[in-house]
């Protein structure tokens, strides 16, 4: 009994293992490419449009190439799965796990870079003044993401960085990141160096994502 026991604990932990590792493009079957695709077309592509490229305003790009470089898989099904609370993102928990991970590998097949999510999500927590991060968020992130980074439904084009939807499931190494190089082909430009829309330090772009984090704190927990 002991030994079979072992055998099926082990066969147990075997099968969680493979549930539990995500689908990546390059080793996707081309069903799930096939089916993520379909999935994505029914559910996403109303607001991320057809090829995922998004709308300012609406829904942003889902096949952009610096997102998908630091976005983590975790991090896309987390954000499928749980939508993004006061947003206009639903959750689609509903679909399940097999099919949300479909999604995200159609989504990955779009990737023409390297992943850089293990690298961007091991930086070190942002340390800065938050007073001086509203400075800045205040004159130059608020244009788009709202006074209060409520994002779209603030009449802003960008998305809603202040709010715990977002902000609980990213690294400051994410955040900072995005700032630093932006978004290309879309209204998110990079903030760091001389040839950026505002050449702000690392210093100042931690001051920022110390900000936001506080913005996020006003929520209460779920």
């Amino acid at each position: 009994m002991g030994a079979l026991r072992k055998v099926f604990y082990g066969l147990a932990g075997l099968a969680w293992l493979v549930l539990a590792t995500p689908v990546h493009a390059d080793t996707a079957s081309s069903a799930t490419l096939r089916e993520g695709q379909k999935l994505f077309t029914e559910n996403c592509a109303p607001c991320h449009q057809e090829d995922a490229i998004g709308a300012p305003g609406i829904a942003p790009s889902l096949t952009n190439q610096e997102l998908l470089s630091i976005s983590s898989d975790k991090f896309l099904e987390a954000t499928i799965r749980d939508g993004r609370l006061d947003t206009g993102m639903p959750p689609f928990a509903h679909l399940g796990r097999s099919k949300v991970r479909a999604i995200v590998a159609y989504l990955r097949a779009h990737a023409q870079r390297p992943s850089l999510a293990e690298e961007v999500d091991a930086e070190p927590d942002a340390y800065g003044d938050p007073r001086l991060g509203k400075l800045w968020y205040d004159n130059i992130c608020s244009t788009c993401h709202g006074l209060d980074g409520n994002g779209y439904f603030a009449g802003g084009t960008g998305t809603a960085i202040g709010l715990p939807g977002f902000l609980d499931k990213v690294s400051d190494g994410f955040i900072r990141e995005t700032i630093r190089t932006g978004r290309s082909n879309t209204r998110m430009r990079g903030f760091l160096g001389p040839g950026a829309l505002a050449n702000l330090s690392e210093r100042e772009i931690d001051d920022i994502i110390v900000y936001l984090r506080g913005l996020g704190e006003r929520y209460p927990e779920e």
